[in-house]
């Protein structure tokens, strides 16, 4: 499980109920007609708008959400593909067989796989892009559903404070229901509010961060299993997966070749002496 989501829900979860407690008199925030109205509503609502089998998915996609990361670090996806056109350059394509049995990564072995068989490379781009808006679209659909509660919850938070003002107004001629009556009114604000900046809006933009995680881990291997397929220099390959990579990943991977010179110069050194 993603430990550092969970800590942060956790977290906001408990800064919302102790600022609610140090405000005292927390029981006048549990009303349970606002709660009926508020996530009963929510849900059947979205009930509604969503395909069946896609509201059933949803306790799987909040468990995905929360679910440890699975993507292979960008570098380190770069250097199994430039590896692989390395082996492929000086051995054949037929050389990557053996390679890509060692390879944690089903998107690169179906893709390598295809190369390997034969076939044409407009065909393999045309499985690979599948492949992607395939991915594209369940993320999509799994976003959807927080989408809409994000939306629903406090339009059905009004929803309910219109209700209790309506029943708060038929008590007029008794002066002190008033206060209380406004209180129960706005709970229902309240618990819309709470489902759609805590729960639904975040979970909403984590499956966004992952789709575009995936997505672009994809389009690198595309892009390098085609490179690969056409024959192209590894430093070339190189040079075109490094265009994918954030300006930070590029940052890293510049450091990391700077250290590996400096390593490759002191032990130059360190020989030079010893032949002498």
């Amino acid at each position: 499980m993603d430990m550092m989501a969970l800590g942060f829900l956790a977290v906001t979860i408990l800064l919302v109920v102790g600022g609610i407690v140090l405000g005292g008199a927390p029981g006048a925030f549990i009303n349970i007609p606002s709660m009926l109205i508020t996530v009963g509503g929510t849900l059947g609502a979205i009930g509604i708008a969503t395909p069946k089998k896609d509201f059933f998915k949803i306790p799987q996609t909040v468990k995905e959400a929360f679910s440890k990361e699975e993507f292979m670090d960008l570098i380190s996806l770069m250097d199994i593909l430039v590896e692989m056109a390395r082996k492929a350059r000086a051995e054949g394509l037929l050389a990557l067989e053996e390679e890509i049995s060692k390879i944690d990564n089903d998107f690169i072995r179906k893709s390598a796989q295809l190369v390997i068989d034969g076939t044409p490379p407009e065909t393999v781009k045309a499985i690979m892009d599948a492949e992607i808006d395939i991915t594209e679209r369940r993320y999509a659909v799994s976003k959807r559903a927080f989408d809409l509660m994000a939306e629903l919850a406090p339009a059905f938070g009004m929803l309910g404070t219109l209700i209790g003002l309506i029943q708060m107004l038929r008590n007029l001629d008794t002066p002190e229901a008033l206060g209380p009556g406004m209180a129960v009114a706005l709970i229902t604000t309240f618990y819309g509010s709470f489902i759609a900046n805590v729960i639904a809006i975040p979970i909403s933009k984590k499956i966004s961060a992952r789709a575009s995680d995936a997505i672009l881990s994809m389009e690198i291997i595309v892009e390098g299993i085609l490179s690969i397929q056409s024959g192209e220099n590894p430093r070339l390959v190189e040079e075109k997966l490094k265009i994918f990579l954030p300006r930070e990943e590029r940052e890293k991977l510049a450091a990391r070749k700077a250290s590996g010179r400096a390593s490759r110069e002191v032990a130059k050194e360190a020989e030079e002496p010893a032949s002498a």
